[in-house]
């Protein structure tokens, strides 16, 4: 089983970084006119796999950086999914100092790893699942004051059994709206088809907003992206995918708020919450090809 989902999680990647993207879905005058009826939305940014420990222009703290200054909205907030034992992220003393660089510049921190590589938590036995669990939360809590409210399972994956840990624990699956794709991290972790790939996934997500499917939270609707802070293609070009969804926005047809980004910590966990997974049998929407991947009857 392990094998079998390895095997299929590298090719879906391969697939995803292949550049077969379709069009966006054409705006009907039915969905314009929905879309009226409907709030502005809000981007709200998540960054997985971190915290970078590299030594040498270090992206996770590019990414700091320019969430912090930008040309669009100086001062953006962000959830950072961290893996709190990984030895080139939170298990590295460089690493934890970026991590607790993110709590005080007011990001959040949430949940991913406590283990040394990128573990299926569905792998992993129950006694494991619960130690590292208890470790990250703790490691979390060690810099934040705070257990963690938020996790993310790696490969967007999670059932039953690991559902109810979360619960336990009082995590909260947070799972997105669009992805950046970025995930390849070795090798080639360039994205040549970026603007395609998030003006596609939007037109997609602008159906659902326009049926009334996503939640209004504070008179907007929260619309959750998701890129990895540990990708320095991505540290480069942040300023650039910014731009991007915003670009996106306006060619789908969707209102941006006058703050189309979080600047305001609590309005950002606010958010998040609502858009959290609140029961195991929901049916959940995962930009490309993840919900055929994970068949829906393992949640």
């Amino acid at each position: 089983m392990k094998l079998i989902a390895t095997v299929l999680s590298t090719l879906l990647i391969t697939f995803s970084l292949s550049g077969c993207i379709g069009p966006p879905i054409a705006l009907t005058p039915q969905t314009e006119q929905r879309l009226q009826a409907q709030a502005p939305i809000r981007f709200l940014l998540t960054f997985d796999d971190g915290p970078s420990a590299s030594g040498y222009a270090n992206p996770s703290r590019s990414v700091i950086a320019d969430l912090a200054s930008n040309p669009l909205l100086p001062g953006i907030k962000a959830i950072f999914f961290v893996q709190t034992e990984a030895s080139r992220a939170g298990g590295n003393v460089r690493g934890r100092k970026t991590m607790e660089r993110e709590h005080a510049s007011g990001h959040i921190l949430g949940f991913h790893t406590a283990t040394p590589w990128h573990s299926n938590h569905r792998f992993l036995n129950d006694e494991d699942l619960e130690r590292t669990l208890s470790l990250g939360s703790a490691r979390i809590a060690s810099i934040t004051g705070a257990a963690p409210t938020l996790v993310r399972p790696p490969f967007w994956n999670y059932d039953k059994r690991t559902f109810a840990a979360y619960q336990r624990h009082g995590l909260h699956i947070l799972l997105t709206d669009l992805s950046a794709n970025d995930g390849k991290i070795w090798g080639f972790n360039g994205s040549p088809r970026r603007r395609a790939n998030l003006l596609r996934q939007l037109s997609q997500v602008r159906e659902r907003i326009a049926l009334g499917e996503l939640p209004t939270v504070d008179r907007v609707v929260p619309v959750v992206v998701t890129f990895h802070d540990i990708n320095r293609y991505t540290a480069r070009h942040m300023q650039e995918y910014l731009q991007i969804l915003m670009d996106s926005a306006q060619a789908t047809g969707l209102r941006t708020a006058a703050e189309p980004f979080y600047t305001n910590s609590s309005a950002l966990q606010q958010a998040a919450m609502a858009r959290t997974v609140a029961d195991v049998n929901e049916v959940v929407h995962l930009p490309g090809m993840w919900n055929w991947l994970w068949d829906a009857d393992a949640h």
